[in-house]
């Protein structure tokens, strides 16, 4: 019996507490997924035939941006789970200037778009779904800035595949089937039930597992930009000018008319003042560093730095030294994800608006040391507070006496006997996918792109999906002063690509889908590399755990206090220590993803892929 228990999922990683070399040459077959490897190449995300995309574009001779490009229109061709008027957020590794750089695309509330506003049609918050949900598109500006700046080939060769998949592809079971259950609210928007719905009046109104998908208004907009760049580079211009030739005409031409019209006739608010006003931040990363390796995620206007925040945290700690997923390890990353998760539920938001966020402060390794004071090795704090990390960048707190009211807005009572409802977790992981990209010239890309996800509201007779990332802004400045909605601003999102430098050099680029389990499972997952010497394939399938006593960002904003979600495979006295110190236990057969990564394996001079076992992503190398 004790043989058999080593080999249990949960416990994969005793097979994995060895030398990371001693793991690379003794790969175990605990492993549902084979990894993948390359030498020249590698190309991760969400779907199977989108990764294909990538693999084409890296075939022709584009570089890492012009395939995470491709991987990026395909996926939003496939809904999966976004579309083109969704979001974009990057990280990209420049090997010419050896620095790391932030693309945020992500879109801003609309003119009109107030806390009065959707107070006085009766909103706790903006709605999940709808025209009123939207944000200004911004993938479109996102994917062409990238391959402007970064890439090497044109749009029209990027757009290839996204375009031969508008003219039809055989949809996926899981698209197909998200749009079947959601057709209902489909049908409010005439835009998206002509696309989504062929078979109007059916028993199935969605299409078929399998059957060719075809989106006409789509693939005529994604003509319009490679026509543009085409005629702007027949007139002389640079392959930078042309691509961003094309960009205008999305966000200042007769496209963004039609955006602006059709949101507007469906109830929505964006004008072609906002598309035209709407610019890509090309920005400076945040980053810390644990046991020396730098760790690198967008700003505030993420939940990024609640990653970076947990490893200032985690640092003094002996992890290994806990055991990997004991019960004195589960509670402790825990409670240290709770304290950052408080932080970043008061003090994160759009750092181009008032008031400014003290991220120097929270970032601090002494506001580190001062957080982890507060933790009881003995039971959950299920009251846990934002910290005042003003007085770690000299300043004085000016909001004290508002953060002991603060904390008791949306404790849910979505769970029962068995766990978390369906409609809360629902809200919790709302869709998203992942893009990793590297090639053997150094160029390492990570996208968490969003938005746009079924059931969509498209908008006009462009086959564009509107975002849904005005629900993540809060009415109430009690809740969160710097993430109150405003007309031009950017809404706090879930939405977190990761890098990781070492010695100078590539280490780790990884990202994920799934709303708030972003950068908790994140966190996990480069600690099963770290501190556990698992292989990238091992660390994306290692069973994780989940804390659910944040405020979610999506729906009713709700949080379980000592909710935990534990792997089914934990064992009992494991489950029966955790459940001694006051969580609320709810279990999963799967709990690790889907998460996407790359390994440089710099012995070796090769890439090693990892994609959990968890959904349908995976990827390609050479």
């Amino acid at each position: 019996m004790k043989l058999k228990l080593l080999f249990t999922p949960f416990l994969l990683a005793a097979a994995c507490l060895q030398s990371q070399a001693q793991s690379f040459n003794n790969f175990p077959v605990t492993t549902q997924k084979p990894p993948l490897h390359g030498k020249h190449w590698m190309g991760i995300t969400g779907k199977p035939l989108a990764a294909t995309a990538g693999a084409m574009i890296f075939s022709k001779g584009g570089n890492a941006i012009d395939a995470s490009c491709a991987m990026l229109a395909a996926t939003c061709t496939m809904w999966d789970v976004l579309s083109w008027g969704g979001e974009t957020q990057a990280l990209i590794y420049n090997p010419k200037t050896k620095k790391v750089i932030a693309i945020n695309a992500m879109g801003v509330a609309p003119t009109g778009a107030t806390p009065e506003f959707y107070k006085g049609k009766g909103m706790k918050y903006p709605p999940e779904y709808g025209p009123l949900a939207a944000t200004t598109p911004g993938t479109p500006g996102g994917l062409m800035t990238m391959l402007a700046e970064y890439g090497t080939m044109s749009l029209k060769e990027v757009l290839a595949p996204a375009m031969q998949m508008a003219e039809g592809y055989p949809i996926e079971g899981q698209t197909a089937n998200a749009i079947e259950r959601d057709k209902v609210e489909i049908k409010k928007w005439p835009y998206s039930s002509k696309v989504f719905l062929p078979h109007l009046g059916q028993k199935r109104e969605a299409p078929d597992a399998g059957e060719m998908f075809v989106q006409k208004d789509l693939l005529a907009t994604l003509q319009k930009l490679v026509d543009t760049e085409q005629q702007t580079l027949k007139k002389g211009k640079t392959r930078k000018e042309a691509i961003y030739a094309a960009y205008d005409r999305f966000y200042k031409g007769d496209i963004a008319k039609e955006i602006a019209r059709g949101t507007q006739e469906q109830g929505g608010l964006i004008t072609e003042q906002d598309l035209a006003n709407w610019k890509v931040k090309i920005e400076e990363p945040l980053m810390t560093t644990y046991k020396g390796i730098e760790v690198y995620k967008m700003q505030q206007w993420t939940q990024g730095p609640v990653m970076l925040q947990a490893l200032n945290m985690l640092e003094n700690f002996d992890l290994k030294g806990m055991g990997y997923n004991s019960s004195r390890y589960v509670h402790t990353l825990y409670q240290i994800m709770n304290l950052a998760f408080a932080d970043r539920d008061f003090y994160y938001g759009d750092p181009a608006f008032a008031p400014e966020e003290p991220m120097k402060g929270l970032l601090s390794k002494e506001y580190a040391k001062e957080r982890i004071k507060l933790i009881d090795l003995e039971k959950n704090d299920a009251n846990v507070m934002p910290g005042d990390p003003y007085p770690f960048e000299g300043k004085k707190n000016p909001y004290l006496d508002q953060i002991k009211t603060w904390g008791n807005f949306h404790a849910s009572t979505n769970r029962n006997e068995n766990g978390p409802s369906e409609q809360f977790m629902k809200e919790f992981t709302a869709g998203t996918t992942s893009v990793e990209a590297a090639d053997e010239e150094g160029w390492v890309v990570s996208i968490t792109p969003s938005g746009g996800w079924v059931p969509a509201c498209i908008a006009g007779n462009t086959g564009v999906g509107l975002s849904q990332r005005m629900q993540s802004f809060v009415l109430d400045a009690k809740e969160n002063p710097f993430n109150v909605v405003e007309p031009g601003k950017r809404p706090r999102v879930t939405l977190t690509p990761s890098l990781a430098m070492k010695d100078g050099k590539p280490f780790l680029s990884f990202a994920k889908q799934a709303g708030d389990e972003q950068d908790q499972l994140l966190l996990q997952f480069f600690l099963n590399i770290v501190e556990f010497g698992m292989t990238v394939q091992e660390s994306t399938e290692a069973p994780s755990f989940k804390t659910l006593q944040m405020y979610g960002s999506f729906g009713e904003h709700e949080k379980i206090p000592g909710g935990l979600i534990l792997n089914q495979a934990m064992p009992d006295w494991t489950r029966k220590e955790l459940s001694q110190k006051s969580y609320k236990l709810s279990y999963q057969h799967r709990t690790s993803g889907p998460i996407n990564a790359i390994y440089f394996d710099w012995q070796h001079g090769t890439f090693w892929g990892g994609s959990s076992n968890h959904g349908e992503d995976y990827g390609f190398g050479w």
